[in-house]
């Protein structure tokens, strides 16, 4: 199953520009989703506004050579290795997703648009890291749903209680758990469950694409904006007036220190 292309047959049924139409649409979709959050919620005006009036207010100037440098941090230590997270439970499911989401998304892509069809078959690690990435995607996001979820670990509310906001977590287990159920049918020439599974897994995977005005898809793009706005503050000490986050033992509640059970 794990070296199993499970694109390989839509190219019997659906000619591969129609395939590559969708990949491109997916994208499209993300784009103008994407586009249409930052303006609708006006998220990047005022995440610009803010960085303008903090670097106004830091007493120590910060040039182009230290943004950069700056950046690069932030690329390494928030994006690759999601630092910002302050519990090692959060930061694993997360790393987890993400690094299995890119596998997943660009093997997908790659073997949908360079290798069509049976008869142009994708290298063997292709289907390979496809379905290490789907198996990462759903280790992470179920042990995350399940398990780490703030209202279902801190305030004890059942894990099938879903609002908006699971809008996005949800349509990726759903898309990708679907693929795989997808994939292993195929393997097991088990062919209703074959076509079943294959309108399933296009539509969740429309609605993931689709829906990123309402899911929170575009944060993806707007955390490492707001992580590296974070260290030029610390660094030009615009945030030295505030308050340290809550988040850090030496501040938290009235005794200024963790309580046991945290």
């Amino acid at each position: 199953m794990l070296r199993n292309n499970p694109y390989a047959e839509v190219s019997d049924i659906i000619p591969s520009a129609y395939t590559t139409g969708y990949v491109v649409l997916m994208i499209v979709l993300v784009v103008a989703g994407t586009l249409f959050d930052v303006l609708h919620k006006k998220s990047a005006r005022f995440f610009f506004e803010d960085w303008r009036k903090a670097r106004n207010r830091g007493p120590r100037p910060v040039g182009g050579a230290q943004i950069a440098s700056l950046a690069m941090r932030t690329f390494f230590v928030e994006v690759l290795t999601s630092a910002e997270f302050c519990t090692v439970r959060r930061r694993i499911s997360h790393l987890l997703m993400m690094y299995g989401f890119l596998a997943y998304v660009i093997t997908s892509a790659v073997m949908i648009v360079v290798y069509p069809g049976p008869g142009n078959s994708a290298p063997a690690f292709l289907p390979l890291l496809w379905h290490i990435g789907a198996l990462m995607i759903c280790a992470g996001g179920y042990w995350f749903w399940f398990f780490i979820r703030a209202d279902v670990a801190a305030e004890g509310n059942s894990p099938f209680r879903v609002v908006r906001a699971d809008l996005f977590i949800l349509s990726l287990l759903v898309s990708v758990t679907l693929g795989l159920v997808w994939s292993f049918a195929q393997s097991a020439s088990a062919d209703r469950l074959t076509d079943v599974a294959f309108v399933a897994y296009v539509i969740a995977t429309t609605v993931l694409f689709g829906s990123v005005p309402w899911s929170k898809f575009a944060h993806m793009f707007f955390k490492p904006a707001a992580a590296l706005q974070k260290r030029v503050a610390d660094a030009d000490a615009s945030r030295s007036k505030l308050p340290p986050p809550a988040d850090r033992p030496e501040v938290f509640g009235s005794a200024r220190r963790l309580p046991q059970n945290y």
